[in-house]
């Protein structure tokens, strides 16, 4: 994400590296899926792994926005 300029280099750079069914299927069977977001769905996972019920990006989005908000609570508590 980001760096739009050097999109097309990275994309031939990482070529072949993708998560998807197949990967999640060689990993196990308490594997869960996390991204940070935004996700390239179809450049980087696959649109299955994003959607699928061991895909956890969305409570993990959710979680570093309440650790977000506590750490500008403190830093603006101790500010004052």
């Amino acid at each position: 994400m980001g760096q739009k300029e050097q999109a097309i280099k990275r994309k031939e750079r990482f070529e072949g590296f993708q998560v998807n069914d197949e990967l999640m299927s060689a990993t196990g069977r308490n594997t869960f899926f996390m991204h940070c977001l935004p996700a390239e769905r179809g450049v980087e996972v696959t649109d299955s792994v994003c959607d699928a019920p061991y895909s956890i990006i969305f409570d993990q989005a959710e979680n570093r926005m309440h650790a977000q908000n506590a750490i500008l609570v403190k830093l603006m508590r101790e500010s004052t």
